[in-house]
């Protein structure tokens, strides 16, 4: 898809926002390690290493990144290089992440065990983004901390002839997880209001439909014992050239070039604006929004395994109850 852009006075592309709060920085990551961390310091020959990150409070990250629900949304005032709430730099994001693992597995392995004794409850992590935000990116590296066997993992393309002959959430109806297991939606139902009306697929009154049909069916899988946990991956437009380029650079990464990237590139505005709208409409209480700086990859990967975490926690899976003698089990299988 395209990108953001904003455009000062004498034309120029400006894609720099107001940043999410104090946490906001305004140093910008550079691919041959010209400014790393909060601060964007060059790093160069006589540069301090890298300091582990101070020890934080456990602060809740979802207040930080949640779209306010019904309210006017302004993507250019996000910084998509941005980390907030996160980890002081690179190293220590890595190193924050991989401590995250264990208890990750943990709390999933609870989530399966529960729907073994009827628990309905599961996990959808919907991941939503102009092209090149990390999509794929996320799914690697951090459904990589997930035992595969307990997660259903969907990549949404243009409809086929089948899907299109049926309501737009039929093949998101089929692609849901069942009790226990944790779904990744790259791309989603959301592409059905965001594409559909920046390619002006369909009227506007039907869009404006599809909005109220989303709701209600986010409610629903709500209801059903779904915790939608739906992240928008904000990436710059500088940044997007930048890791477009680099497909090109390297004949490796040529599968994964369009030249149509270049065309959506210049429906940026209008893609953001579709964005904006959705998540405007469609963060509600049930399944709310969150706005993911994606600029920084370690700190996206960071954020969105912390977010999937404190879902987890809350939700507080439990392992079910034996339901044998496990004394007498005990008996007779020492006796064997």
């Amino acid at each position: 898809m395209a990108k953001e852009s904003k455009k000062d006075g004498k034309g120029k592309k400006n894609d720099k926002g107001a940043g999410h709060g104090k946490d906001g920085e305004k140093g910008r990551k550079d691919k041959k390690g010209k400014k790393d961390g909060k601060d964007g310091r060059a790093k160069g020959r006589g540069a301090p290493e890298p300091r582990p990150a101070p020890e934080r409070p456990d602060t809740p990250l979802r207040p930080l990144l949640r779209a306010p629900a019904g309210e006017r949304l302004d993507l250019g005032a996000f910084d998509p290089a941005s980390t907030p709430g996160g980890p002081d730099g690179k190293a220590a994001g890595l190193a924050a992440t991989a401590q995250l693992a264990v208890p990750l597995a943990a709390l999933q392995e609870r989530l399966y065990a529960a729907s073994t004794a009827g628990d309905r409850r599961r996990v959808l992590l919907v991941l939503q983004g102009m092209d090149t935000s990390g999509k794929g990116g996320t799914v690697k590296h951090v459904i990589g901390l997930f035992n595969p066997a307990g997660c259903r993992i969907r990549s949404f393309k243009a409809p086929t002839p089948e899907e299109h002959a049926h309501p737009f959430l039929w093949r998101i109806r089929k692609a849901l997880p069942v009790p226990g297991e944790i779904g990744i939606f790259d791309r989603s139902h959301y592409e059905d209001v965001l594409i559909a009306r920046v390619r002006e697929l369909v009227s506007r009154s039907q869009l404006n439909r599809r909005y109220a049909q989303i709701n209600r069916f986010e409610q629903s899988l709500a209801d059903d014992g779904v915790t939608l946990v739906k992240v928008f991956l904000h990436i710059g437009y500088e940044e997007q050239r930048e890791r477009l380029l680099e497909r090109l650079d390297n004949p490796d990464k040529h599968w994964k070039f369009d030249t149509g990237d270049i065309d959506e590139r210049a429906l940026w505005p209008e893609y953001r604006h579709a964005y904006e709208l959705a998540l405007q409409r469609c963060s509600t209480e049930a399944a709310p929004w969150y706005v993911v700086p994606a600029d920084r990859k370690w700190y996206r990967n960071w954020a969105i395994t912390k977010l999937l975490l404190e879902h987890l926690e809350e939700l507080d899976p439990r392992c079910p109850a034996a339901g044998f003698d496990v004394e007498e089990s005990r008996r007779r299988l020492l006796e064997t």
